[in-house]
């Protein structure tokens, strides 16, 4: 064999390992991505709820009526916030219109897209009316993550003066939220990141 032939043999050999690694490391990423994805699909599937601050604040993805009022009762909200918008007609939302006064809260709409940044006006808008919705409230968008997630982290840093590093956890994937700025809701983490300087806190 020539020394051009080995040193091909030799490459082949060193080039195996290198694409077996390349299939473990691929097929490990799929694995977590399903993993994740089912976990988030537990997530909506259970509503989402959490309990953000006792008392004060409650956050979830679309409930059905028969469920919101039941968490309504439970932890006595008084406002719900709709961060999908008004959707008259739509079932979810005539169901959510209809739970809310038969059981005595206030029904909020403020509605904002998952994959647009807020701007500056609306921004404030929301933390407004974080500000002076009675509590305790329920805030919700579709799936409890995005939305939700920002306006959550508004609440507790700006409302309830809670820790900026802590209240960051509201916008994570603890809640369904995936902090990747090439994902269109990255929008919310940009929003919060803008409102940030705003407000005069260090990013």
């Amino acid at each position: 064999m020539s020394s051009v032939e080995e040193n091909n043999v030799n490459l082949e050999r060193g080039a195996r390992p290198v694409r077996g690694w390349r299939r473990i490391v691929w097929r490990s990423g799929l694995t977590l991505a399903a993993l994740f994805g089912a976990y988030v699909g537990i997530l909506i599937l259970s509503g989402n709820f959490h309990e953000v601050l006792p008392g004060q604040l409650y956050r979830s993805a679309q409930l059905s009526g028969a469920r919101l009022g039941e968490e309504i009762d439970r932890y006595g909200i008084k406002t719900v916030i709709n961060l999908r918008g008004e959707n008259v007609g739509k079932v979810w939302y005539d169901d959510e219109i209809a739970a809310t006064a038969a059981h005595g809260a206030t029904h909020v709409n403020f509605g904002i897209s998952a994959r647009k940044d807020l701007t500056p006006e609306k921004a404030q808008q929301l933390l407004t009316l974080l500000k002076t919705a009675e509590q305790p409230i329920l805030v919700h968008c579709m799936s409890g993550a995005d939305r939700t997630g920002l306006a959550s982290v508004i609440f507790l840093q700006q409302v309830a003066g809670i820790d900026e590093e802590e209240a960051e956890w509201q916008l994570s994937p603890i809640y369904g939220h995936i902090n990747l700025p090439f994902l269109a809701a990255y929008a919310m983490d940009d929003t919060w990141e803008r409102l940030e300087k705003v407000i005069g806190l260090d990013s």
